[in-house]
């Protein structure tokens, strides 16, 4: 069956601050567009098989259970609600940054 994908608030802020950085830096609309169209579609390969991607053990210590897939620079960290058959994207994280940044408040 097939799972719904869902963006938080907090995870679209991060898309439009990784957007406005690309446009800023390249000066270029088309590049910034390009580089946050591949990472809004990359959960599309979640959809039928949540679990492909990996357990995220920066937040083990979290009631919810957090997930990852990579595209580019970028972690895409969910969780699955099975219930629902959706899975709620939680942030988009630069794998450049420092790791324990990962753990800030969302």
């Amino acid at each position: 069956m097939e799972y719904k994908v869902i963006w938080s608030a907090f995870s679209e802020q991060q898309i439009d601050n990784i957007f406005h950085y690309y446009e800023q830096k390249s000066k270029s609309y088309r590049v910034a567009l390009k580089i946050v169209t591949e990472i809004l579609l990359a959960p599309d390969r979640l959809k039928y098989n949540p679990r492909i991607g990996q357990k995220e053990l920066s937040l083990a210590n979290r009631k919810i259970a957090y997930r990852y897939i990579i595209e580019s620079n970028y972690k895409i960290i969910y969780s699955i609600d099975d219930d629902n058959k959706f899975i709620q994207i939680s942030d988009v994280f630069d794998t450049r940054q420092n790791p324990k940044k990962i753990k800030r408040k969302k």
